[in-house]
This record gives structure tokens, sequence and C-alpha cells, in this order.
């Protein structure tokens, strides 16, 4: 097969979450654990840190990865989904898997998939370990797909559990309150792991330490061990000072991921730089640095507060759930421009209420849907949206939406971009 005949053939043959939603969920590792006897279990072969949470694990799973890279250390980083080619989600040193090797792997293996029936995912995760093992990785970043307890990636025993935030997402599978949420995320501490918690939170606190205590883990809140603070921010670059609250010591950062919702995210991976520290991995203050200045430069990253474009200014974010959306409401309200315009798609598997109620109501929007099966049909969309005061016309495509608002749009103008990662994978 061709590289391409080899992803038609995946996509038609294995539910996707990507695509599909829920119908793609398995509630066990059952098929994680068949696929990784298949292939000898490769993820035995690489020391790994193992990152979830609700919003900022592929923000701090990119700054790990680079920071890591940057300290000399051959990184492999499995993250999810993809933008634009299905290769992003599985890199080592920032360069994706060859398609080659793609191909190779799923004519290989063909008549087990047969056999075992995994889900995307469960082949992706399978095929990311195989790689990593072949490539002879010094330390790979995996990123958890959704949930944490029956993840696929949570068959590894990693150096360093990594929870960066609780929040409200997918509570259809992982539970509908906090502390249910929390605990599902809670599944990826293992016995005698350092884990790292980026938000504390008094209602989830509770379960991390619990969970820590009965694995024998050492616990730390990022957050109260670090607090950053923000000092400039432009469209290259965000400054920000980190004070380590044991030793009163002050540290500068140049973030080149300019969010302000990165700066917290800088906390975490401060945090776990320094458990890493503690594991032997010699990573000195200035390669931490250097990478978390050229992070999308050395691992690839985007759709993270990205500008595309300049008079008008546009900004597009993957952000889509009701935590993540508040922060990019909140910083976009922070900036200076004559009239804001919303390039807005969702998907139709997620109550969306809340997050139409947190977009501006004095904005022109551009309703459209992303060529995914999930994607809300925009007339539904808009009709969903009116409730909450936002207006607009809709548009058969993202790029036609796209379009709509640059024409609309004046010079002094701001165009935002988002509502869900596959809408802004369109355009970036």
């Amino acid at each position: 097969m061709t590289y391409k005949e080899t992803l038609d053939y995946l996509y038609s043959m294995l539910p996707m979450f990507h695509r599909i939603g829920p119908a793609a969920y398995k509630n066990n590792l059952d098929n994680s654990k068949a696929l990784d006897t298949l292939l000898g279990h490769p993820h035995k072969a690489f020391p790994s840190v193992h990152i979830a949470g609700t919003n900022g694990k592929g923000s701090v799973s990119n700054m790990l990865a680079a920071t890591l890279q940057t300290a000399g250390y051959r990184t492999g980083l499995f993250t999810s989904p993809h933008l634009k080619d299905f290769r992003e989600r599985i890199r080592v040193n920032g360069k994706m898997i060859s398609k080659a090797y793609v191909t190779a792997f799923v004519t290989k293996y063909k008549k087990q998939f047969k056999d075992i029936q995994p889900s995307f995912f469960e082949w992706t995760t399978a095929l990311a370990f195989d790689y990593f093992r072949h490539k002879k990785v010094d330390i790979a970043v995996i990123e958890t797909g959704l949930g944490g307890r029956l993840d696929s990636t949570n068959i590894i025993h990693p150096l360093i559990s990594v929870i960066t935030n609780i929040g409200w997402d997918h509570t259809h599978l992982l539970g509908n309150t906090l502390t249910k949420i929390a605990k599902e995320k809670a599944g990826i501490i293992k016995l005698k792991t350092p884990v790292v918690i980026g938000e504390f939170s008094a209602v989830t606190s509770k379960i991390f330490k619990a969970v820590a205590k009965n694995k024998k883990a050492d616990l730390v809140f990022a957050d109260r061990k670090y607090h950053p603070k923000k000092l400039e921010n432009n469209a290259a670059s965000l400054l920000v000072e980190v004070k380590n609250h044991e030793t009163s010591t002050r540290e500068k950062y140049k973030l080149s991921l300019t969010g302000n919702y990165q700066i917290k995210n800088a906390a975490t991976v401060i945090a776990t730089v320094n458990q890493l520290r503690q594991s032997g991995y010699a990573i000195t203050e200035k390669q931490l640095r250097r990478a978390l200045n050229n992070v999308q430069n050395l691992t690839g990253f985007s759709g993270r507060w990205q500008v595309l474009g300049n008079k008008p200014e546009i900004i597009a974010d993957t952000a889509h759930n009701i935590d993540g959306i508040k922060y990019v409401i909140r910083q976009i309200k922070s900036m200076k421009f004559h009239h804001l315009h919303v390039v807005l798609g969702m998907v139709s598997d997620k109550d969306v209420s809340a997050v139409l109620a947190s977009f501006p109501k004095k904005a022109t929007y551009y309703f459209c849907q992303a060529a995914i099966p999930r994607a809300m049909d925009a007339n539904l969309l808009r009709i969903k949206a009116v409730k909450y005061g936002l207006r607009g016309e809709v548009f058969s495509s993202v790029r036609l939406a796209l379009n709509a608002a640059k024409q609309n749009a004046a010079t002094n103008d701001l165009i935002f971009v988002g509502g869900s990662t596959f809408t802004v994978a369109e355009i970036v």
C-alpha cells in the first residue's frame, strides 16, 4: 500500500475518536495489552514521562520534549490529535515518523489488527512505542489521549507522571463531577513514581493526595512551589518571571508560545524538569530557557494562540472546553482592536452551552463546520449561539468562513478562529 492507501484503510477500518467521537472509546486496556504483547513490549525499551490533564497537556508535552532534546537527549514525543498530517503525532527530536515506517508497520500487522480490532488510537499508541524503540530514544514524552486510567498509553511505567489540571471536558465518558474526572486522570499515577500536578484545587487535591499516598508516590503541586508572573507579551514572545517559593529565587523565561495560559504550563514544565534532574537528567537553566523560547521550531507544535496574519490580526487557538475558552477570551479582551470577528466551529458530541455563553456578544460570528463526521452542523451551531446573543452567518466550510471574515474586517480589527481543534486544523 501507499501511505495514502494505508491511512485510508486505517480511517475506514478502525474506529477513530478524532473523527466519530465516543463510539471509538474503549473502556478497558485489553486491546492495548494485546498489541503490546504482539510487538514484544516496546514501551519497556525506553524511559518516559506520562502527561495527562484537561487542558495544557499538549503544550506541556511539547515544552518538555523541546527541553529534553535541547539538553542533548534523543527524545520521542507522542501527542494527539494531529492538525494536518497524521505523522505529527509521533516525532523524534521534532522530526515526524516516516511515511515508509507507517506503511510497513500496517502492512506487517494488518492481519493481527483484524483479530484484535483495536481503535485508531490504540493502534497509533502501539506504533509510537514500536517506533521509539526502533529509533532507540533516550526518553519519550507520552501524552494521554483521553482521561488516564483507561487511556491506551497507560500501560507504561514512567519516570514521572504529570497531570496538568482538572476541568470540564468529556464528562459523558470521564464523569460529571470534577472529583470523578480527577479519579480518572489520577489513574496514571504509578507505584513509587513521582507525580507533578500543575494546578492545586481544593476539590481535586484530596484525590491526588490519596492516590499518591496509596502508590507511595512523591507528590508536587507545581503552582504551590513555583509562582509565575507575566512581565511582557507580544506576538513573538511571552516574558515570564517564575519565583521559587522554597528558595525565594526568581528566574525569567521568554516563551515562544504566547497564549497567556502558557504561564501556568511553564510552571508545570519547570517542576517536571526539576524532578527529571533529581532522576539524573542533566538539564541546565540555559538549556531550559533556550527550549522554552523555541518550542515550535524544535517540535513542530502549532495551533496554540497562533498568529496567522496581520492587518487585520488573525489568531487561531485550539481551546475547545470551558476552561480553555475562558483563558482565550480573557486574552482577546485584553487586546487593542476595533471590532472582533469570530470564525467558530464546534463538535456535536459535547454540550457547548457554557462555551457559547462565554463568547463576547459584541462581535461578528462566522459559523462553520470542519470536514469531519464529529463536526456540529453549522446551522445548528448558529441556532444554539443565537440563544446567547451571538449573531452571524453560516458557511459551509472553515475556509469560506475565514475568507468572509477577512473581506469584512478592517485593518485594525481582530479575527479569531477556534471552537475546536478541527476548525483550527483546516486553516493553520
